[in-house]
């Protein structure tokens, strides 16, 4: 058996598929035919699997009461004979809509077929009669149908009916069902029944003329029905070629994943069409183990699901040679790369975290805040929450006690930083110098450094941590304030925290499930908005362009810190990466490194953040190298930290780490198992160099 290779999106659960809209010609089979087998070619050259044609695409669904005559339905058979010749050295799942006489009646059907094999006939469900619409004038419905299999062109017992999935042997993760046109205009498709049978990728066949705003409603029922059933949704409309005695057609393809857009045609164009997606199986697959309402719907549909019939069909995957999506991935999953959306997510993001430390504060009658501020990126960012919620609540900014605890490695830049956006605010400041504390417990301790020598061990580090919040905590105790966390999701995950009395604990944490790259995407929007005002703005400015430092170990000449977070953990723009698909979806650490490398290895395409300065690419060993850093930590290390975190509102579908809601897993468990899978991802792109 040949290895399969890393940089082949097949290797990791992705299918290639294509919607096809083809110019057509109206009541020519033979010319439909052949403009669909060299769309089909150019679909194989492109490593699509799957490629979908309109309804009765192969003689056009504007023929009217020519489907009555036996010239045209003949000719389609004929058509289909050629088309199935044709296509037979492809290695492709091809759909394509006829009509089609069984047993004195004719059906307009969708006929999926491979390499010269046809695997099964689809007759439509509903067929619509009311305006523009008369198929009951020439069509039978498949309830009509009493055959479960009929014979075609020589081939014999091919499954004929409307419940059949389509099972890939090669990939059992990919199950096909397919409906056609109208069948998804009515309150319960057949699709949402085969989905709760097992099927994951769903087809839509349709000739759907055009008029005014229907595309934009078309695109609301894929995507919506793609999303309640968990599924990919394949949908192919009638194109340039349609008779337009009195309609008009617009040729719409679109593939959508789970909601989510993945491609769409060109409207109204004058040529065929090909467009491509690669779809997420994994992805489908997570989303419906997590929900296990979908599980609870199969109990309630049991009769319904339990008539589908499964054919498996064999198509071979190259997977031994380099195959790279062309799907875009976020290389920020938990920011939003679309300029248009970005003031409603930055709103609603400071909305959700505001009414949540409003609430514990009306809930508690407590009326102050106590906060410490590091002049760093994620005290800024909950100094913000707290400013406003004490504007909705009417009470005044001194509400808020602000608190600088310089230690011995506080450089004065942050130090300035953290007292210039307290002022701006309009805070209450509060100036702790923690040393002598500190010096006082490492004396106790009998730690080396209260008589000179220079241990800077993790002891010396939590010891100013701990000091500071004990600080924040005895100050709320003697002002009646509630302490407010700072720490975030990143943090968290990787527990990169001072255990206890340390950055670990508060009152209310308003930032733990805000990662830190979107807190910088927020900081940055605050910033660019001037919401809080120009000098405000110009502290957060400089604090975006500030390392990222615990500040704990002091330097030598006093000025930059020593530490650097992101060289201790790893870049958070990576780390944030592995979080997202580590504990949204669930994913195999190769395909956590596939995704990453699509998405980072080269810093000139995709999307970025406005204002998010282009770092350079980060290599297939850099991804794997700080992934094994994230993987060990997540899995083993942290664990016991999130088991007793403070309060705080989940904000984002990514996910929240709190023991009380999205995540619940054992403090002692072991992170061998993933990290065996991370022993599968390559040192180097040399595998996908020798393909290339």
């Amino acid at each position: 058996m040949a290895k399969s290779n890393f940089f082949n999106l097949y290797t990791h659960n992705f299918v290639r598929v294509a919607v096809g809209i083809p110019v057509g010609k109206v009541a020519d089979p033979f010319h439909n035919a052949a403009e669909i087998a060299g769309l089909c070619k150019k679909a194989v050259e492109k490593k699509a699997s799957l490629l979908v044609f309109p309804e009765l695409s192969l003689s056009s669904y504007s023929c009217e009461d020519l489907f009555h005559q036996s010239a045209l339905l003949d000719s389609t058979l004929r058509a289909l004979e050629y088309l199935l010749q044709e296509t037979t050295p492809l290695p492709l799942l091809t759909i394509i809509g006829l009509p089609l006489r069984v047993n004195q009646l004719l059906y307009n059907c969708g006929c999926i077929f491979s390499q010269g094999k046809i695997l099964g006939l689809i007759p439509k469900s509903y067929l619509p009669n009311y305006r523009e619409f008369y198929e009951l004038r020439q069509f039978a419905q498949a309830s009509f149908a009493t055959e479960q299999y009929i014979d075609l062109l020589g081939q014999k017992s091919i499954p004929f009916g409307s419940k059949l999935i389509f099972e890939w042997e090669e990939q059992p993760l990919f199950k096909m069902a397919i409906e056609i046109c109208e069948d998804l205009w009515v309150p319960l498709p057949p699709t949402s029944f085969a989905a709760l049978a097992g099927a994951t990728v769903l087809v839509n066949l349709s000739a759907s003329n055009i008029t005014i705003g229907k595309s934009d409603y078309r695109k609301l029922l894929v995507a919506s029905q793609s999303g309640r059933c968990i599924s990919a949704y394949i949908y192919s409309a009638a194109g340039f070629g349609e008779s337009t005695t009195d309609l008009a057609w617009d040729g719409e393809g679109m593939i959508y994943e789970n909601g989510t857009r993945l491609a769409e045609s060109q409207r109204f164009a004058y040529s065929s069409q090909l467009i491509f997606a690669d779809i997420d199986l994994d992805r489908l697959q997570a989303d419906r183990m997590r929900q296990n309402s979908f599980g609870q719907s199969k109990v309630h549909f049991h009769k319904e699901i339990s008539c589908f019939k499964t054919i498996a069909f064999s198509l071979k995957v190259q997977k031994e040679s380099s195959l790279l999506l062309e799907r875009e991935i976020e290389r920020f999953p938990y920011v939003p790369s679309d300029p248009l959306t970005r003031d409603l997510r930055c709103q609603e993001v400071y909305a959700i975290q505001t009414q949540g430390l409003i609430q514990r504060l009306r809930a508690t009658a407590i009326r102050k805040t106590v906060i410490g501020i590091s002049g760093g990126l994620d005290s800024a960012h909950a100094l913000i929450v707290c400013a406003k919620a004490m504007d909705i609540l009417g009470f005044p900014r001194k509400n808020i006690l602000a608190c600088t605890m310089p230690g011995f490695a506080t450089s004065k830049k942050t130090l300035d930083q953290a007292s210039r956006l307290i002022e701006a605010i309009g805070c209450q400041q509060y100036f702790f110098d923690i040393r002598p504390s500190c010096m006082q417990l490492f004396k106790d301790i009998k730690h080396p450094f209260a008589w000179g020598e220079k241990l800077y061990d993790v002891t010396f580090e939590n010891v100013q941590a701990g000091e500071r919040t004990n600080h924040l905590f005895r100050l709320a105790n003697f002002e009646n304030a509630l302490v407010v966390g700072t720490s975030d999701l990143s943090e968290l995950a990787l527990g990169w925290s001072t255990y206890g009395v340390g950055d670990h604990m508060a009152h209310y944490h308003v930032n733990a499930s805000v990662p830190k790259t979107l807190i910088k995407f927020l900081i940055r929007w605050v910033a660019k908005t001037r919401e809080l005002g120009q000098n405000v703005s110009e502290v957060l400015e400089e604090i975006l362009n500030t390392i990222i430092s615990p500040e704990l170990i002091p330097t030598e000449n006093g000025q930059e810190p020593l530490q650097s977070s992101e060289k201790q953990i790893g870049p958070y723009n990576l780390q944030d990466f592995n979080l997202y698909y580590t504990l949204r979806y669930g994913y195999l650490p190769t395909k956590t490194a596939f995704l990453c490398w699509s998405a980072w290895h080269d810093k000139n395409c995709g999307h970025w953040p406005e204002g998010e300065e282009k770092v350079d690419e980060y290599s297939i060993q850099q991804i794997k190298h700080w992934m094994r850093v994230f993987l060990d930590r997540f899995f083993r290390t942290s664990q016991f930290k999130r088991s007793c975190i403070a309060n705080a509102p989940k904000v984002g579908s990514g996910g929240s780490l709190s023991p009380r809601g999205d995540y619940r897993a054992p403090s002692d468990s072991s992170s061998v198992p993933w990290l065996k899978i991370w022993e599968e991802i390559p040192d180097n792109e040399e595998e996908l160099l020798k393909a290339l």
